[in-house]
């Protein structure tokens, strides 16, 4: 990976939806949202208290996470395109 992130930011990779509903009709692209799950692609070390100590991060490398619609940025990395968010904007780690 060509981009490691700093302090408390996030790389992820979006995982796309499906192109069926479950009645089995076919969505076309135009009609699709941007999915709000990804994977963890990388992570930066963590935030800083002002003190200096570090806050640990709470989602690793593999995780499958829940994000915001609007959340992150898009970069592309290496002709990928990727999100790079903060921490705060997952919502939650998906099991």
């Amino acid at each position: 990976m060509a981009l490691k992130p700093l302090h408390d930011r996030v790389l992820v990779r979006r995982i796309e939806s499906d192109e069926k509903t479950a009645g089995g009709l076919i969505i076309p692209d135009s009609a699709k949202e941007k999915p709000a799950e990804g994977v963890i692609v990388a992570c930066g070390e963590g935030a800083r208290k002002d003190s200096g100590e570090l806050i640990a991060m709470a989602v690793k490398e593999g995780d499958k996470v829940l994000f915001g619609k609007w959340s992150g940025t898009e970069v592309t990395v290496d002709g990928e395109e990727l999100l790079m968010m903060k921490e705060g904007d997952i919502l939650g780690i998906l099991s």
